[in-house]
């Protein structure tokens, strides 16, 4: 398993790649094909966000290990406009485009942990983790992870 996945975004076209590579990241991590879904399905929502108001970015994934439980960071980041109102994006039905406003809230609801980082006119990171903890398994280590 490779340390890092990063997937360029630039069209609708780009989430069909960034959605596989997050779920076969998943399920490598021993993550149940349900929760490999969410996780793909939350690339997903923060990649099109991309594609809408930035035009172009980049979405990152990795393994991250912590003690007895390993999870899937996922970091997408663009140069887009940024945004205005964090507060409201995160909201439920909020829209600056005239979508159903839930992709950001969403992603946030399929994961366990998510941060927004903005600045208007230089673009947003959204850092997002999902964790898998193994009953009664001994700590995890990068190594074993990877096999």
């Amino acid at each position: 398993m490779e340390a890092e996945i990063r997937v360029p975004i630039r069209s609708d076209s780009d989430l069909v790649p960034a959605r596989a590579e997050g779920r076969s990241l998943a399920l490598e991590l021993g993550f149940s094909k349900t929760d490999a879904t969410l996780i793909a399905t939350a690339i997903s929502e923060v990649a099109r966000n991309i594609v809408v108001h930035a035009r172009s970015g980049e979405v990152v994934m990795r393994p991250i290990i912590d003690g007895a439980r390993c999870g899937v960071v996922v970091i997408a980041a663009d140069e887009g406009p940024g945004i205005r109102d964090i507060t409201a994006a995160i909201t439920d039905g909020w829209s600056t485009r005239g979508g159903l406003g839930l992709g950001l809230p969403g992603a946030r609801r399929l994961m366990d942990e998510f941060q927004i980082e903005s600045v208007l006119r230089r673009g947003t990171t959204v850092t997002m983790t999902k964790w898998r903890k193994a009953a009664g398994a001994p700590a995890l280590t990068l190594e074993s992870v990877h096999g």
